[in-house]
């Protein structure tokens, strides 16, 4: 099933989860949108619609990398004492080297660094575990261990802490609900699924 598809029947597990708690519009709003993300979060494991939205460019990274790559070396050969002009315009040269290493299936592992540091530096539970899952996603292969209960308790988590952390009833049912319909939907029993989905890694790699 495609992005649009999982994310329309998101918004609609959010909407129904909101018509049940009789939440007021805005809060309405907001559900029928974390329905709509959760149930694109299973598919961070590939390039699809919601990897790109939270991911820039890699090419904008090299650019900016190599910049700073680049000042690193003229200052530190301006500026530098002796042994620090030698450090600082190795680590400037490396910054460039690695940085043309980079490519776009990199960067959801450094959106999922910056996530978790961003949690860090806010003191939000829910931001740091998004942080590791978005790690975790980057590594891992399709529909193997963000389309599993492992991934859909873990995701639980994230969704709990949400709640918590917005004050709203229905966010934590809103997403999990969302997340797990994207599973659902990709059930190898359905006639439009050629395959299916690894529900009981890592003690089975059967897929249902």
């Amino acid at each position: 099933m495609n992005g649009t598809a999982h994310a329309a029947i998101g918004a609609a597990t959010g909407f129904i989860v909101a018509n049940t708690l009789d939440t007021s519009p805005s809060a309405t709003l907001i559900l029928i949108g974390l329905g709509g993300v959760s149930a694109l979060v299973p598919d961070l494991d590939i390039d699809g619609k919601l990897r790109d939205k939270i991911t820039f460019s890699h090419q904008v990274i090299q650019l900016v990398a190599q910049l700073i790559g680049i000042l690193m070396v003229i200052y530190s050969f301006f500026e530098g004492a002796a042994t620090e002009k030698w450090i600082g315009m190795g680590i400037g040269l490396v910054m460039m080297l690695v940085s043309a290493k980079i490519k776009q299936k990199h960067m959801l592992s450094i959106t999922g660094i910056g996530v978790l540091l961003g949690g860090v530096s806010l003191q939000e539970v829910w931001l740091i575990l998004l942080g590791i899952y978005i790690l975790i996603a980057s590594f891992v292969s399709h529909r193997s261990y963000t389309h599993s209960i492992l991934g859909v308790l873990f995701f639980g988590m994230i969704a709990s802490r949400l709640e918590a952390s917005l004050g709203i009833d229905g966010v934590y049912y809103t997403c999990l609900a969302g997340y797990i319909s994207h599973l659902m939907a990709d059930l190898k029993i359905l006639p439009f699924n050629k395959r299916g989905v690894k529900l009981f890694l890592p003690i089975s790699s059967k897929e249902i």
